[in-house]
């Protein structure tokens, strides 16, 4: 009771003291930290777990061959945690963040606060073929969301905390605090605005700093032969591009295609044995496939193959050039299903990861050909490019992808032929799916906020508050007598429903409809409500309908008022275009 009244105080003493602006400042420093500070948690725990798993005797000794059931144990686990200790879902992590923003109003469950940093290590240190940022997004936001809550600050605000808790953990995770900013932006739809920009520069700086302090200065990449851009290679840049473009759709196809199998399947338990077993067999095939993969990328980066092939069956085969080209291009065709098949099943981690993985390897298999058939290019140089170009082409973020490969791997005087690839691979991923991982099934439910202004206001606009249901309902079996005693006497509208015995819609009467006939005696004791009837020009389904669609529905038919109909096919209400334009403009004012 002390502390409460303590904090009352404070906040009363904060909002007389300290401005909003300031004080936002502040929280964007403390959202910074925590998400930075849960960041590096998220990333040790999954390393202790891996490095367990690899370093003791029992398992080390024999750990190519735990490859089969070590998928399967972390997807168990994973399920054990959610419905034993969580008892909910864990969404998968910037998707769950995109959704506060448009249909929570920034807010975000305190579950959200460990969930990630509960089920993502098991599903990574146990050997998902997933990463970490997507986890470590997902804490962070859930973090910036509740300090937002904790301290009463305003909707634009929360949303703001969350963006910026987002971005402070991407910082943290690969320490780019400039990709972080820019990621924001992209993926975000946040506005660049200077009231926007420094909370995210202070949020994106206090989490690079946090991650420093407890981890250190190193890269998760090793670049230390990148060679100077010579114009001679352009053309192998924008052939690199094509490429890049090309595996981008590739992966999201496998990607959507496998979660569609994998949603169809309603028994958990059936739905983890499976894919168990089928990242057993990929992981024992082809242990690459295990885990983050930086390792992995870092061996290739070297041109390392024998470490990077280190558990492969035939280890004699790995002098044969070309036999090395097949082998990744193996990587490339399978890493996508083995990523896929680890989130659909049940597993929490993100994207980022398995297409840097992706890019590392498309650019290398590129480059490897080329040199086998006689060019001199830089391996180094290649495998970040096809990097930058595989993020573009999956994640629909060229900004960020540039600077994220340029923080990673120091590689900024490759900014020529970075931005050529990612604009070529952008462009024609782009052109062929119009929607990326994390937006496809909020684009499809019209609830993704862009930088379309006109779009946010009509996604943040919730139907509830304008749903009008002062109006006198009627039977089908009423005389017009009865109608104009019962409704048309009583009501203020010139609009009656007509609904049947089960509070169903089955059609509606104005006042126009009978405005002729209403003082006819002979009409009022015969005509039923039924013969006046007539259909709506057009319906509203109540949690199906966005307000933008409920927008062109009013557009095509021309009505004034349209019925509401739920999901079970009951009678709600209607809604009028005034009033949906009332509160549209009162909502882009609030925007």
């Amino acid at each position: 009771m002390h502390s409460k009244s303590f904090f009352t105080r404070f906040l009363i003493w904060r909002y007389k003291h300290i401005s909003d602006k300031n004080f936002t400042y502040f929280l964007s420093i403390v959202v910074g930290l925590v998400s930075g500070l849960a960041a590096v948690t998220l990333k040790n725990l999954t390393h202790l777990i891996a490095s367990t798993l690899e370093s003791s005797e029992t398992i080390g000794s024999y750990h190519t061959y735990f490859y089969f059931i070590f998928p399967f144990i972390g997807l168990a686990l994973v399920l054990f945690v959610k419905k034993v200790l969580l008892k909910q879902e864990v969404g998968h992590g910037i998707p769950l963040a995109l959704f506060s923003l448009s249909q929570r109003e920034g807010k975000m469950k305190r579950k959200n606060l460990i969930s990630s940093l509960l089920t993502a290590p098991l599903t990574v240190g146990f050997g998902g073929s997933v990463g970490l940022e997507g986890p470590s997004v997902a804490t962070g936001a859930s973090f910036g969301s509740n300090i937002a809550q904790l301290f009463h600050v305003k909707a634009h605000t929360r949303k703001l905390l969350l963006v910026c808790a987002a971005a402070g953990s991407l910082s943290a995770i690969f320490k780019a605090p400039i990709a972080a900013i820019l990621f924001a932006i992209e993926v975000f739809s946040l506005d660049l605005t200077f009231a926007s920009l420094l909370p995210l520069l202070f949020a994106s700086v206090s989490a690079v700093v946090t991650r420093m302090l407890f981890i250190g200065e190193q890269y998760i990449l090793d670049f230390h032969n990148i060679q100077g851009f010579e114009i001679i290679d352009l053309l192998f840049y924008i052939a690199l591009g094509i490429l890049t473009a090309v595996f981008s759709i590739y992966f999201t196809k496998v990607y959507f295609s496998t979660e569609k199998y994998f949603s169809s399947i309603k028994n958990d338990y059936l739905k983890i044995s499976i894919a168990g077993i089928l990242l057993g067999a990929l992981m024992f095939t082809v242990p690459p496939l295990y885990g983050e993969g930086f390792n992995f990328i870092n061996n290739l980066i070297f041109e390392d193959t024998q470490t990077a092939f280190q558990h492969f069956f035939f280890p004699e085969w790995l002098g044969e050039p070309w036999l090395v080209i097949l082998l990744i291009l193996g990587l490339i065709l399978l890493k996508p299903l083995a990523t896929a098949i680890t989130l659909s099943s049940g597993g929490v981690g993100g994207v980022f990861a398995p297409v840097l993985f992706l890019g590392a390897v498309t650019g290398n298999f590129f480059v490897a050909i080329c040199n086998q058939l006689g060019f001199n290019l830089s391996v180094s140089n290649f495998t970040m490019i096809g990097m930058a170009g595989m993020m573009a082409g999956v994640l629909h973020a060229p900004l960020t992808a540039m600077f994220l490969i340029a923080e990673i791997t120091g590689g900024y005087e490759l900014f020529v032929p970075l931005m050529l690839t990612v604009a070529i691979s952008f462009i024609i991923s782009k052109t062929n799916t119009d929607y990326n991982i994390y937006t496809k099934e909020l684009k499809e439910k019209n609830e993704l906020l862009t930088h379309d202004k006109d779009h946010n206001v009509l996604t943040l606009l919730k139907l509830d508050s304008i749903i009008e249901n002062n109006f006198i309902s009627i039977t089908p079996k009423m005389s017009l007598k009865e109608i104009l005693h019962h409704a048309v006497a009583k009501s203020k509208r010139n609009l009656y429903p007509v609904l049947n015995t089960e509070k169903e819609l089955i059609g509606v009467i104005t006042l126009d409809d009978i405005r002729e006939i209403m003082l006819d005696p002979k009409l009022q004791e015969s005509l039923l409500a039924e013969f006046i009837m007539h259909d709506a020009p057009g319906y509203i389904y109540y949690g199906k309908d966005s307000a933008r669609q409920v927008m062109n529905k009013f557009e095509n038919t021309g009505a004034w008022n349209l019925p509401v109909i739920d999901q079970n096919g009951k009678y709600m209400g209607f809604i009028s275009k005034s009033k949906l334009l009332t509160a549209y403009r009162q909502k882009l004012i609030t925007f």
